[in-house]
């Protein structure tokens, strides 16, 4: 596993003469000058294809390239060093610039504005949590994977309690209830073959691995969770995962000391509707929020580039979207930082925060693009969402830990 060192300032060289970096001249055509030089990946509302295009960064740092993340520039553009990457760019659709000054590079950005580029260097190693059952329901961050065209793997209980997470550096929840209460969907669900399956995985899984129960699993899971991250680990988490996961490290009754991101919240009882006092959308229940918006806040690299590396978009403000757990009320723990608000900014939706060698970062919500996905909804095709500005918090977060790598001593 490795641990990243974050430089508050990217080594650069800023030049008073060039505020920042110009808009450039689109390529045209497929001929690549016979000197090749690094080219621009705008990200702001003239990128068609902005989800792909980091894909195309990715796969540049796993072929031994590296980009410079060109923060808070045109919607958080990339400047990529990997020659191949432009034939890459414009098999996909993606759009790319040249650079006006061939001599002009991403240290010589001006610092004025609030710029600056960040060195992204690794690929990092993904894993996402799912069930080896197949779940009537969508994971975002799957999707989002599988259209930008970035690797990951899947891993469940028994690799989260073995060595399963030795070489992850990141890793992703989404719908998963670590309280062992599937959900609390109810008796309606708790018919259907796909619930029956997980009950039954579930037990089948704590038996094996000298649990009393699913419930005990799951939280041996969670705490196997906060020491991945604990030892430099970078957790990504959305929708129920997001509350689930504090719930099952604080126990029953609650204590907050080993919680990650929540604190002083009181569990829901019932066999139905929220977990906890945590949720501010309570969506299956009578008080049920109306959504409104997303409000991202903005972050000067310069002084916190980890925040403005996870909130660079072409979309400040857009339309929200419900999840088991779709926004956080004021239980933060101190240190937490928002990163982004809901419900006319009452209400958190999107947070970060760090635990010893590592960093979490919480999304609230579902799918970005599905703002009330039910149980046995069709997928959301990104065909038609190329865009996506929630789509894009996600793909922030699989390129945040590339940002210059070092090997954590263990």
């Amino acid at each position: 596993m490795k641990r990243r060192r974050f430089l508050r300032l990217a080594g650069l060289a800023a030049v008073s003469a060039v505020p920042g970096l110009a808009p450039a001249r689109p390529r045209i055509g497929r001929n690549r000058p016979v000197a090749f030089q690094p080219f621009v990946i705008p990200m702001d509302d003239a990128q068609p294809q902005p989800l792909r295009a980091y894909g195309i960064v990715y796969r540049a740092l796993r072929q031994g390239g590296t980009a410079d993340w060109l923060l808070n520039h045109r919607g958080g553009s990339f400047l990529v060093h990997h020659p191949p990457a432009y034939e890459d760019s414009l098999d996909r659709g993606v759009m790319t610039e040249s650079l006006n000054d061939p001599v002009l590079s991403a240290y010589e950005l001006s610092l004025s504005g609030g710029q600056a580029p960040v060195r992204l260097e690794v690929a990092p190693e993904i894993a996402v949590y799912a069930p080896p059952y197949a779940a009537p329901w969508d994971d975002a961050v799957r999707l989002a994977l599988e259209f930008a065209d970035i690797p990951y793997r899947v891993v469940w209980d028994r690799d989260l309690l073995g060595t399963g997470l030795a070489d992850v550096d990141w890793l992703h929840l989404h719908h998963e209830d670590f309280t062992g209460q599937y959900g609390k969907y109810g008796l309606n669900v708790r018919s259907t073959d796909w619930y029956r399956e997980a009950v039954k995985v579930d037990e089948e899984t704590a038996t094996e691995l000298g649990f009393g129960d699913a419930r005990a699993l799951k939280r041996a899971v969670a705490i196997a969770i906060r020491e991945y991250v604990n030892q430099g680990g970078f957790l990504f988490a959305m929708c129920a995962a997001t509350e689930t996961l504090d719930l099952a490290l604080a126990g029953d009754p609650p204590t907050f000391s080993n919680t990650l991101a929540f604190t002083n919240f009181a569990l829901e009882p019932g066999e139905v509707g929220p977990f906890s006092t945590i949720d501010g959308h309570r969506v299956n229940t009578p008080d049920r929020r109306v959504l409104d918006a997303v409000q991202l806040a903005q972050f000067a690299p310069t002084v916190d580039p980890v925040a403005a590396m996870l909130t660079q978009n072409h979309r400040l403000r857009f339309p929200d979207w419900y999840g088991l757990t779709t926004s956080f009320r004021a239980t933060l723990k101190p240190g937490v930082l928002v990163l982004a608000t809901c419900a006319n900014r009452t209400l958190a939706k999107y947070v970060h925060g760090d635990l010893g060698a590592g960093t979490f970062t919480f999304l609230g919500g579902h799918d970005p693009e599905d703002s009330q996905h039910a149980i046995g909804d069709p997928p959301t095709d990104l065909e038609y969402h190329p865009r996506s500005p929630g789509y894009r918090l996600i793909l922030n977060n699989v390129l945040f830990p590339a940002a210059r790598q070092e090997e954590r001593k263990t």
